[in-house]
């Protein structure tokens, strides 16, 4: 297949042929566990203290001839404190055992547990190709909520890594036709729930993702624009290319990049 190549000025420039990586058919099965084993190891462990509702002195004996026992008082066997005392007679707190206030917890969540879900190097390989064929699919970048362009799928030439300005990149957006799509990305709302109160008030939209061949002035140039990402080639993987593990995210190459996929054989 090929896919025509556009200037900064929006202008059809030629075409390329499509590497082979992008012939695969789209998995969403495998997309989503690549995305899952990702998250997996971004999230941060968690636990409660070992010690946690076990600081108390609450044992008590259950010998028949120990008079600071509970032997013969017709109760239960839970462990108790001893809150005052007259003589041989007690008064007792249950305390300690789980079914008690303030006592330890049966099955806390365990700081040393394992969150990491691994995958093999073929399928997540094969999970990223499954996505790459996904972004050419003007139908899945709809259906995803994009305001997709007329001239999508397009690819940009390589002088566009030099961009060094926030406007120029966003008026390149705009020639190229995504003006509908930056207003889209430019929106956000108030999340709702106990999210807004936790450092993350608000909800944004994914917008397009950029992809170079290499370290250039357009990272810093695009860091601004909301939703948008720019990744190098290289470091392509499922969860950019399918947020929320759903394919069809706009994906806009670089002449460049493309080319160092073609003759790189990545993710092959």
């Amino acid at each position: 297949m090929k896919i025509k190549i556009l200037t900064k000025e929006g202008t059809e420039k030629g075409s390329l042929d499509l590497p082979t990586q992008f012939n695969e058919i789209v998995r969403t099965d495998l997309i989503r566990r690549a995305v899952s084993s990702l998250q997996s190891i971004k999230r941060q462990k968690y636990g409660a203290d070992p010690e946690a509702g076990m600081k108390v002195s609450a044992r008590i004996s259950k010998r028949r001839r120990d008079y600071r026992g509970s032997y013969g008082h017709g109760i239960s066997r839970t462990p108790r404190k001893v809150l005052s005392r007259r003589g041989t007679q007690f008064n007792w707190q249950g305390a300690l055992a789980p079914n008690t206030v303030g006592g330890r917890r049966a099955h806390p969540p365990k700081a040393e547990k394992e969150w990491k879900q691994d995958i093999n190097k073929k399928e997540r390989r094969k999970a990223i190709r499954s996505a790459l064929a996904a972004t050419i699919n003007k139908e899945l970048a709809e259906k995803r909520g994009h305001l997709v362009s007329e001239k999508y799928p397009c690819i940009l030439e390589s002088s566009i890594e030099s961009l060094d300005k926030t406007k120029q990149f966003v008026d390149l957006l705009k020639k190229i036709g995504f003006e509908k799509e930056v207003e889209r990305i430019n929106k956000k709302t108030i999340r709702a729930g106990k999210g807004k109160l936790r450092g993350r008030k608000y909800r944004k939209k994914k917008g397009p993702l950029i992809v170079i061949s290499k370290e250039c002035k357009l990272e810093k140039s695009a860091r601004n624009v909301p939703g948008i990402d720019v990744v190098k080639v290289s470091a392509l993987n499922a969860e950019l290319l399918a947020p929320g593990a759903i394919p069809g995210r706009i994906t806009i190459f670089t002449q460049a990049a493309l080319e160092k996929l073609d003759k790189e054989k990545l993710f092959m």
